[in-house]
């Protein structure tokens, strides 16, 4: 009896189709091939076995009777079975036959096979499918040889890789001229070649731990500090700080090593252990950066799972333990790493004073394009610190005496430290002893090493006291500012104990500074003065603010220009006439100086002396025109007069080469079509007055240039923008609309003053 089995009984009975089906079971190649060195079965187009050999089956540790009316899908992995339904019985319907395809079959105690699948079908004439003959290669020992290639090639890649990791940090560490630089790309090459899940490079920096009031002769000790971190908790390099602090150079000694969070950590650093694991780090490689026999700092690469929002990760898991090629890979870049954080330090100290140089001409231009005393001290702020120190003090003298302008601390996380210290300085309290020392002497007081038994003795309240030693001053220095025979202050700098103390090169430096900043401040004050000057004088020539109207809202605003000087020759005016009648007037001397400002008044006097007579807008501008050379003006002047009968709102408009204005109706925005004639001091020509109606509800706009124009827009795009804004914000009321245009338009730069008038006559 063979182990080969057929379905006779359901072969019973047949049509046709039926007799061709058995005449091809009784033809089976499969009764040469029983105990074959492969396996056969031959299975119905629904996959159902129907016949099988004995290698198979012995394949399978199961008996043919078994076998038979399973599917062949039923024998396969789970992979297997989506290969078969997605790929192979689709293939086989298509092609009629499938060669060598790779699938898992599963023995009867659970373990699996691989073998190769060749399958053809059987059709009848008309192409329906009949059989399936299946043959089965075992290829165990075929996918241990494809899976060794698979290793040898992986392991050449992997070496290829770490080669190529190496060129490339080579390249980029040759063009990196900061620490911070050789600290980034170390990081980043080391990370990437590990797969690593957060990699720091932390360096060995002497720090002064008890001053004495000398710089040189300072105690010094070694702190390892963050120079690059990626993906590292803060947490966990805070411990490794405080397990190394002291004995750095021991642990240094101790070579590459991999940290496990193990008990013998947790017996010995449990909170080291602890913050491994809270950062779901498995392991920790420690690896020493050194340039010759100098220890110059640790790599640190942190090992460990996916994080758990990663669904997929293409990466292998690394269990903690490196190879030896990540041992060579990773002591070749604690040595590269080495190298290059000296040569950029080399690099930094021999271009320091350069930069040094570059800092105080780039000082001196920032200082030369300021304009007033509170932009020269933020400007002063701005380049002391970070760059030349960690707090910046700047205390004025003043009529009223000294007080403190600025304190800024570079770390804006350390920013209320400064601000604490607030409650004892100036106004408040007399100069602390720095810059009081310095403004009473008159020379730089430079205390390079202030400890603790210094602070006691020259601060003078408990609570300041504790407020400075949480600066951790590590150098102060203070300069008198002096300029023109006069004290205007004194300027503090300190460094905390991350910089470091001042050398005499600092110094000479914030010295330098100092004296710049003497001569800027001493210009800016007399420029204030001079502004609060033009401020008083334009008050004093503009007209107060507009009589009550009945039956009109009138809204007035003017700005003045931002730079130059902050006066000029826009004006504007409204005044009540007799018989309901309001006139109507804005204007703009030529020119933005005292002299203009002076044309402006003299303008607006003699055109409310003309008001007398209620003469129409055409007459002003022509009696205005033939006076202009009795008056003796310097400068020429655009102008737009206007009445208006509050009663009937009948306007009467005549410019002097002045815009138009802008009448807003029902949500609409139109300029008046008014003649312009030639600007009051030009050779005159008669004045054209328009008339018309400004309906009951509606707002007139009257403007001066400055709204409008500016050194990048012409006249006419300007016009186009209040145009716009105006429709925009027509149903607000007259003092809601001003501001919002003046925002929309005006800018906080202007190089020209604005006058803008609103009047609304009431519904």
């Amino acid at each position: 009896m063979t182990a080969s089995r057929t379905a006779g009984s359901d072969r019973r009975g047949g049509d046709g189709d039926r007799a061709r089906l058995d005449q091809l079971l009784e033809d089976d190649p499969a009764d040469l091939y029983e105990n074959a060195p492969c396996g056969y079965l031959s299975t119905l187009p629904d996959g159902t076995i129907v016949k099988v050999n004995q290698t198979l089956c012995s394949w399978l540790g199961r008996p043919a009777g078994s076998v038979l009316r399973t599917r062949l899908r039923d024998l396969l992995s789970v992979g297997g079975q989506v290969f078969h339904d997605t790929h192979l019985a689709p293939l086989l319907r298509m092609q009629g036959a499938v060669r060598e395809v790779a699938l898992d079959v599963v023995r009867d105690d659970g373990s699996v096979l691989p073998c190769l699948v060749n399958a053809v079908e059987l059709r009848d004439p008309e192409g329906r499918p009949l059989l399936v003959r299946a043959t089965l290669f075992e290829a165990t020992a075929r996918r241990r040889y494809e899976r060794e290639i698979l290793t040898a090639h992986r392991a050449a890649e992997l070496s290829e890789a770490r080669s190529r990791t190496l060129q490339q940090v080579v390249v980029q560490l040759a063009g990196a001229t900061s620490v911070a630089d050789v600290a980034g790309v170390v990081v980043q090459q080391a990370r990437s070649a590990l797969r690593s899940r957060g990699a720091a490079l932390l360096r060995v920096v002497p720090r002064p731990v008890a001053p004495d009031g000398d710089a040189d002769g300072a105690v010094r000790r070694s702190e390892l500090v963050v120079a690059c971190c990626d993906g590292l908790p803060a947490a966990l390099l805070d411990q490794l700080a405080t397990a190394a602090d002291g004995r750095i150079a021991l642990e240094l000694a101790e070579g590459l090593r991999v940290v496990v969070p193990d008990e013998r950590l947790h017996g010995r650093r449990p909170e080291l252990a602890a913050a491994l694991e809270s950062a779901g780090l498995h392991a920790l490689v420690v690896v020493p950066v050194s340039a010759d026999t100098r220890r110059l700092g640790v790599l640190l690469l942190g090992l460990g799972s996916s994080a758990a929002d990663d669904l997929i990760d293409l990466d292998e898991p690394r269990d903690g333990v490196l190879s030896d090629g990540d041992v060579d890979l990773l002591w070749t870049l604690g040595r590269q790493a080495g190298q290059a954080l000296e040569r950029a330090r080399l690099h930094e100290e021999t271009t320091r004073q350069a930069a040094r140089s570059a800092f105080l001409l780039h000082a001196a231009r920032q200082m030369a394009a300021a304009t007033g005393v509170g932009e020269t001290v933020d400007r002063l702020s701005e380049l002391a610190v970070p760059r030349l120190a960690d707090v910046c003090l700047l205390d004025l003298v003043t009529q009223h005496g000294a007080r403190r302008v600025v304190a800024r601390h570079g770390d804006p996380a350390r920013q209320h430290l400064v601000d604490d210290l607030l409650e004892w300085a100036p106004p408040a309290r007399e100069l602390p002893f720095p810059a009081r020392r310095a403004l009473a002497e008159g020379r730089t007081q430079w205390f390079s090493a202030p400890d603790d038994a210094w602070l006691v003795s020259v601060v003078r309240d408990p609570r300041e006291l504790a407020a400075v030693r949480a600066l951790e001053l590590a150098s102060i220095v203070s300069v008198p500012l002096v300029a023109e025979g006069r004290s205007l202050g004194v300027l503090t700098l300190s460094a905390d104990r991350r910089r470091g103390p001042f050398t005499a090169a600092d110094v000479e430096v914030v010295e330098q500074l100092a004296h710049q900043v003497s001569l800027v401040l001493a210009k800016a004050q007399r420029y204030e003065l001079e502004t609060r000057t033009s401020h008083t004088l334009q008050a004093t020539l503009l007209p107060p603010h507009p009589p009550a109207v009945p039956g009109m809202t009138v809204a007035v605003r003017y700005l003045a220009a931002t730079s130059g000087v902050e006066i000029g020759g826009d004006f504007y005016d409204v005044a009540t006439l007799p018989g309901d009648h309001v006139a109507i007037a804005v204007g703009d001397v030529v020119g933005h100086d005292i002299t203009a400002a002076a044309t402006m008044g003299q303008l607006r006097s003699v055109y409310r002396a003309l008001l007398v007579e209620a003469p129409a807008p055409s007459a002003v501008i022509d009696r205005l025109q033939a006076s202009w050379p009795l008056l003796g003006l310097q400068r020429m002047a655009t102008a737009l007069f206007a009445t208006l009968d509050l009663p009937t709102g009948l306007l009467h408009v005549a410019s002097a080469g002045h815009p138009p204005p802008l009448l807003i109706v029902d949500g609409r925005a139109e300029y008046l079509p008014v003649a312009p004639s030639r600007m009051l001091g030009a050779p005159p020509s008669p004045a054209v007055e328009w008339s018309g109606v400004v309906p009951a509800g509606a707002t007139l706009l009257l403007f001066t240039d400055g709204l409008v124009e500016s050194r990048t827009d012409d006249l006419d795009s300007g016009l186009a923008r209040l145009q716009a804004a105006a429709e925009r914000w027509a149903t607000v009321g007259a003092d809601e609309l001003c501001d919002r245009l003046l925002a929309e338009l005006a800018g906080a730069h202007r190089a020209d003053d604005i006058a803008l008038l609103a009047l609304t006559r009431d519904a």
